[in-house]
């Protein structure tokens, strides 16, 4: 599970460093004359990114049983690579917003098949400790971005943090063909059984059958999809869809508008900016402290109670507090936003058997990514007169509607069979 571990938390700490670039630079985007950008314009932007993400998330999550896991994972990688050099490279707000869009496709379906293959080779009672762990690389990343922004951009221009985002290609690509193993389910739906048994003793994993594979073509598409509204399942899945529109507002609008939201309540530019890797901190040490108490609690509970602590959070930086407080609320309040997001993806996990199992998280992600849209821009449309009072309490709002929809997710209402085989999931590695 390790080397798996480890392939997966370096291509998500690239996916999180791409996303986090673009609030990262923000504030120097809105100076610059050059591209013309206003905080409408950064906020639509952000919401094309977010699009590109969606049909990623949706794209490669239903086609990652059919083509493979290391074929999208690399395609992913390359793609938001490209993104980056296109924004490097713009000449106008149009440009970058194409390579934001671009970069957005490969970021929306990275982490999908990343939650798939983690939740695949996970040890049996560790699978949300694992999401957990694979995710503060998304964190971390963030923080590098951050360090970037505040190293690079004021001295050399906001151009070379986005080159920065090329690097991806060049250092994971490689590592990811050579040592990302393929899953044994997807060997054995391609009749590659020999190589599916192979993978599956050398990592410690139960054989599959053939009833756990996923079926093939088109066909087999469509079923997985059907298969998310099947009694067991047909309440859980619009909720589960709710919760991550929720999350994901939260994540890309408080990711993006943070400095410009702590810009427009008082706060220098350099302090505005280091508050998006203060939150990000938080987020790593949220990732570890609610992956080890939805293993021993569930993660809807964990979700509902995060969410909750969210709306809290961010609820009270709409006052005009001391810097070093307001530190320490921001950082508080990443522990609990970016891991609730994760948790609904924990939480998805556990509802759908194996078979359906990358279609679902494909579906939470790509669906949930409409919130990832709406959160950029209703971020600008409420900071376009300076409001950030507004902001903080949209986004607080926002946050309890996630908490209201993960804890409605019923459990434990599919097939016997289907919870067998999803036990049976969880015991790999």
């Amino acid at each position: 599970m390790a080397p798996v571990l480890a392939l997966c938390w370096l291509v998500v700490f690239f996916d999180g460093m791409d996303v986090n670039i673009y609030g990262a630079v923000m504030p120097h985007l809105l100076t610059d004359p050059e591209l013309g950008f206003t905080t409408s314009l950064g906020g639509t932007v952000g919401s094309w990114t977010t699009f590109g993400m969606l049909i990623g998330a949706l794209t490669a999550g239903t086609l990652t049983d059919w083509l493979g896991r290391k074929p999208l994972v690399t395609t992913s990688v390359v793609l938001f690579s490209a993104g980056s050099a296109v924004c490097a490279l713009a000449p106008s707000a149009t440009a970058f917003g194409a390579g934001r869009f671009l970069a957005g496709l490969g970021l929306g379906g990275l982490m999908p098949i990343g939650l798939a293959i983690v939740a695949e080779f996970a040890p049996p009672r560790r699978a949300a400790l694992a999401t957990g762990l694979m995710m503060t690389s998304y964190h971390a990343g963030g923080m590098a971005a951050t360090g970037l922004g505040l190293a690079v951009a004021p001295e050399h221009g906001w151009r070379w943090v986005f080159w920065a985002g090329v690097i991806p290609a060049v250092v994971a690509v490689p590592l990811v063909l050579k040592w990302l193993p393929e899953s044994p389910r997807v060997l054995l739906a391609k009749g590659r059984t020999e190589q599916a048994y192979a993978t599956a003793d050398r990592f410690r994993l139960p054989r599959p059958g053939v009833a756990e594979a996923p079926a093939a073509g088109a066909k087999g598409r469509l079923s997985a999809i059907g298969a998310l509204f099947a009694p067991g399942t047909r309440w859980a899945t619009p909720l589960l869809w709710i919760a991550s529109f929720a999350g994901l507002l939260l994540v890309y609008g408080v990711s993006t508008w943070l400095p410009a939201l702590m810009r427009a309540s008082g706060y220098s530019l350099s302090s505005s900016v280091t508050f998006l890797m203060v939150i990000n901190a938080g987020g790593i040490v949220g990732m570890l402290v609610a992956g080890r108490t939805a293993d021993r609690f569930g993660p809807v509970k964990v979700s509902a109670i995060w969410f909750v602590l969210t709306a809290c959070g961010v609820f009270l930086l709409r006052a005009e507090l001391p810097l070093g407080l307001a530190y320490v609320i921001v950082f508080a309040t990443g522990i609990w936003l970016f891991s609730a997001q994760v948790m609904v993806y924990a939480a998805t996990a556990t509802v759908y058997a194996p078979a359906e199992r990358a279609t679902g998280l494909g579906w939470v992600t790509g669906v949930g990514r409409t919130g990832a849209v709406v959160g950029p821009w209703l971020g600008g449309a409420v900071l376009t007169d300076g409001n950030a009072s507004l902001g903080f309490t949209t986004f607080a709002v926002a946050a309890v509607l996630g908490a209201a929809a993960i804890s409605l997710v019923p459990l434990g209402r599919r097939p016997a069979r289907d919870r067998a085989a999803t036990a049976v999931a969880g015991a790999t590695g």
